[in-house]
């Protein structure tokens, strides 16, 4: 039996631009790039389009046997051929988004983060392996980030890799693979969720458990601190989204 939960919550005032899917033995966490105010895309698309167009090119492959990164780039493939009679596929601000997906095939569970969404392992002696990719983080010259910087360096060596018009980003996504029996179960997260650890100093465990017990909590405790504390940088609220895949026998 395949256990899946999640919850999703929009910034306040916002449009939820974070998306869910899930089938039989797989589940995958989005998260659109809010599109900077006044910048052209080149695209008559907005960002939830991307997200939603993307998600259905990966639901309709991830029940085979190809591998993940494949799986990703043929998606990112698919979802250029949708919108390349009408729009910019060459300009550096297309709609991207982030990708972290786990699904289990056969006795393993195997996972893949592009960008700046997380997984957490949760394996059976109560340990948690973390993934995350960083490389948004590591930028020349350090945030604040020109919107120039940004676009310069998206899906280019020495930069950051995301999904949007460049399906070579995905040789760079971390990807792995766990025997199934070493597993409690796999968290998801856009980070709108992990900013509890990065910005606000719980730990992964904590959003590991929470996550697979009551993932709605970790969304409120997310505002409960947002509003408390402040952002430690760039924007007050995010989409926020959590969710937990485990198998059990059934």
């Amino acid at each position: 039996m395949t256990r899946v939960r999640y919850a999703t919550v929009a910034a306040p005032g916002g449009v939820n631009e974070d998306y869910v899917i899930a089938g039989p033995s797989w589940v995958v966490v989005l998260d659109g790039a809010t599109a900077p105010q006044g910048v052209d895309s080149g695209c008559v698309h907005d960002v939830s389009w991307l997200v939603r167009t993307l998600a259905g090119a990966l639901a309709v492959r991830l029940d085979g046997d190809e591998s993940l990164p494949g799986v990703l780039a043929r998606a990112i493939a698919a979802t250029m051929d949708a919108h390349a009679a009408t729009c910019d596929l060459g300009n550096p601000n297309s709609p991207s988004c982030t990708v972290a997906i786990a699904r289990r095939r056969g006795d393993r569970l195997d996972h893949l983060v592009l960008c700046d969404c997380a997984i957490g392992l949760w394996h059976r002696d109560g340990t948690v392996t973390v993934v995350t990719d960083d490389r948004l983080e590591h930028l020349p010259g350090g945030r604040p980030y020109s919107l120039e910087l940004v676009a310069s360096l998206r899906n280019r060596p020495g930069g950051f890799w995301v999904a949007s018009t460049c399906p070579e980003a995905v040789a760079q996504a971390l990807t792995g693979s766990t025997p199934v029996a070493d597993l409690r179960g796999i968290a998801l997260f856009t980070d709108g969720v992990t900013r509890l650890a990065d910005w606000y100093g719980y730990s992964w465990e904590l959003l590991v458990s929470g996550a697979a017990q009551a993932p709605e909590d970790l969304t409120a405790l997310v505002r409960e601190q947002e509003r408390a504390h402040g952002p430690v940088r760039g924007k007050a609220h995010d989409d926020a989204t959590a969710a937990w895949l485990s198998f059990e026998p059934g």
